[in-house]
């Protein structure tokens, strides 16, 4: 299908962008790779009379470090991302969700930002970003604030950012040195996850220190299994002691049915991919 006629612009600053979301309103949209948006366009499931292109804007790009955080522009690509040395080292979870997202013209397209807008559920970047403790930078006329994951992802593809408003970064507090896994489990080769876990632990002399668990297509948004978080802490890296405390990781959850499997399944998907997700990011 061929999407509405729209009007487009492609400004080349934050400022700019953000005085055509005052300008139009709920008439304009904002694309970034445009993975998402547009198939949404094709399909006429939204029929915007702007559409502002963020690619010009170079100040959304790259990866830098800022201390205890690195900050991921939202307009850097998920290939550029997944190639970063930084984001290998201090933010390992990233990395390793990195390899399973989609396929590599995709991954060339799309970026970081505009993944994590979109908020689907079982998108691929939002269980490590909560896993992780990410910021998100939005910037607006009033100015720029900061948002924690727990409250950035507010439902079905519904996020804090406000129609006047663009993500402009991700800031990912560090964990350097710790060990990190994303498990995924789909039928088909790119597909989007049936259930998956982003887990990254710290260990000390056999045992986990410090454990961080996110959630993917396990409800209305990304999850943090923060029942199993507290049960690891201090126990040995084991398969039995993570099994036990896998057991509890769809406790609080509030997983879809649909043609991939129903709740009940999921629900038994998360415990084996939270137990399989953690051994690995533990060394075991």
């Amino acid at each position: 299908m061929i999407p509405a006629q729209f009007d487009y612009v492609a400004p080349t600053s934050v400022e700019e962008a953000l005085a055509l979301l005052a300008q139009h309103g709920d008439d304009a949209k904002i694309i970034a790779g445009g993975q998402s948006l547009l198939p949404v366009l094709r399909m006429r499931l939204n029929a915007p009379e702007l559409v502002v292109d963020l690619g010009r804007i170079d100040t959304l790009r790259g990866v830098r470090d800022d201390g205890d955080a690195l900050v991921i522009g939202a307009m850097t690509t998920h290939d550029d991302v997944s190639k970063d040395p930084m984001v290998a080292e201090h933010a390992a979870l990233v990395s390793r969700a990195m390899e399973h997202l989609a396929d590599a013209q995709v991954r060339h397209r799309g970026t970081f930002g505009g993944a994590l807008a979109h908020a689907d559920p079982a998108g691929d970047l939002g269980a490590p970003a909560m896993a992780l403790g990410a910021e998100f930078v939005i910037s607006g006329a009033g100015g720029e604030r900061r948002v924690g994951a727990d409250d950035f992802f507010e439902d079905l593809f519904t996020t804090a950012i406000g129609d006047d408003e663009i993500l402009t970064a991700v800031r990912i507090p560090k964990h350097t040195g710790w060990g990190a896994h994303y498990e995924k489990f789909v039928r088909v080769a790119h597909q989007w996850p049936i259930v998956a876990v982003a887990a990254t632990v710290r260990t000390e002399g056999g045992a986990i220190a410090e454990a961080r668990i996110g959630l993917t297509n396990m409800g209305s948004t990304p999850l943090r299994a923060r029942a199993v978080e507290a049960a690891l802490v201090g126990q040995p890296a084991t398969e039995e002691a993570v099994a036990a405390a896998a057991a509890a990781a769809a406790e609080g959850t509030n997983p879809p049915s649909d043609l991939n499997g129903d709740a009940d399944y999921r629900r038994h998907l998360a415990t084996v991919l939270t137990r399989r997700a953690v051994l690995a990011a533990a060394g075991v």
